[in-house]
């Protein structure tokens, strides 16, 4: 009866230390999100404050989460009584085996944070990366997300983004129109080319550098010029489809004749 009594006392005794420990557990798991969220809140609001481009928000807030969680994950395992050391080496060696397994995403993941030191673009920027054109709409921890001009959502890997060559469009602030207009060999070409520069003088065009056409080819059957003007980057398509536009209704109000490939052919008597 002794040795019963002893049994019950110790399942009474350890049963209420493990209900202790999980209890203990519990208000450490709510207080830990609870701490969380409001960490992230605040780095949100450092965040917004600082000087770095919008597109890295993302990229550090998922990296900061992840190393909370983990951290209260071993905060969790240590208060109900389980040996971290062996959850620390376990996860090592689980980590070179993913590591392994997943050399692409891990090489995406370094790519944001190259990309997030070297900062090549920022959000709102327009650029071109490995043959995708768009504006620059978020950078995430494992790819880079382009809005392209006809509303679509293009997704980059960060690690093909950082292997490839990048333009961006807008970091200067201003760029170089550039319309290629094949006219006759029967025009005169300094009137060819007064006119061009007549088309390409529009509102938003800029006088410094003022604009200019020059003749950059002779070829079979017809010269070729080019008008090149400066304008702000946002005004870019505007003015290309405009000064299009304008050369035809220019053309012909001069008389100038524009050529297409032909042939002559002379027959001698």
């Amino acid at each position: 009866m002794n040795l019963w009594q002893t049994l019950q006392n110790w399942a009474v005794t350890q049963g209420a230390a493990v209900a202790s420990r999980i209890l203990f557990a519990v208000v450490i798991a709510v207080i830990g999100i609870l701490a969380i969220r409001v960490l992230m809140k605040i780095v949100d609001t450092a965040l917004r404050k600082s000087k770095l481009e919008k597109a890295a928000h993302s990229l550090i807030k998922t990296l900061i989460r992840t190393v909370l969680y983990i951290l209260l994950v071993l905060t969790l395992a240590s208060s109900l009584g389980i040996d971290i050391t062996g959850i620390v080496a376990l996860a090592s060696v689980a980590t070179l085996a993913v590591s392994l397994a997943l050399q692409n995403m891990l090489a995406n993941v370094i790519g944001g944070f190259t990309l997030l030191y070297t900062h090549p673009f920022g959000s709102g920027d327009y650029v071109e990366i490995a043959g995708q054109s768009g504006t620059v709409n978020e950078v995430g921890i494992a790819y880079t997300k382009l809005i392209t001009p006809d509303n679509k959502l293009v997704q980059i890997p960060n690690g093909t983004v950082v292997a490839n060559d990048i333009t961006n469009y807008t970091c200067t602030g201003t760029r170089r129109v550039e319309v290629a207009i094949s006219a006759s060999y029967d025009a005169q070409p300094q009137k060819v080319i007064d006119a061009l520069v007549q088309a390409g003088t529009l509102d938003n065009v800029l006088l410094d550098p003022a604009p200019c056409a020059v003749i950059i080819n002779y070829g079979d059957s017809a010269i070729q010029y080019s008008l090149r003007v400066w304008v702000k980057t946002e005004h870019y398509w505007d003015v290309y489809f405009e000064i299009n536009q304008r050369v035809k209704k220019i053309f012909d109000e001069q008389g100038i004749p524009m050529t297409y490939p032909h042939l002559n052919v002379h027959l001698d008597k």
